[in-house]
């Protein structure tokens, strides 16, 4: 959740306005949404789009999701942890930076 969160606050610290930051949030999430697995099964998707889809913080949130209630070893979700870790930092760093206060 605080990976997602984190891009939202990206999008509201660059965004000059609600309208631009509206506009770029629905641009970023909508393809996250779709290939994410949760509408389209990532398992099918080429390996070229799953490599992409990867660094998504939704397509990690639910691949934890999966290991969870699969009972997977626990080698196999600490990258995405980590992944979303890095992206939640990244984001809230930008934020932190760009952000305008008027």
């Amino acid at each position: 959740m605080l990976s997602m969160f984190s891009v939202g606050m990206m999008v509201g610290g660059i965004a000059p306005d609600m309208k631009t930051a509206s506009i770029i949030a629905s641009i970023l999430y909508f393809p996250m949404l779709i290939f994410s697995g949760a509408t389209l099964p990532y398992e099918v998707m080429p390996q070229g789009l799953q490599k992409i889809v990867d660094i998504l913080p939704l397509t990690q949130g639910i691949k934890l999701l999966k290991a969870a209630s699969l009972g997977l070893p626990k080698e196999g979700v600490m990258f995405p942890i980590m992944m979303m870790c890095l992206l939640a930092l990244l984001c809230i760093g930008i934020s932190i930076k760009f952000f305008k206060w008027e």
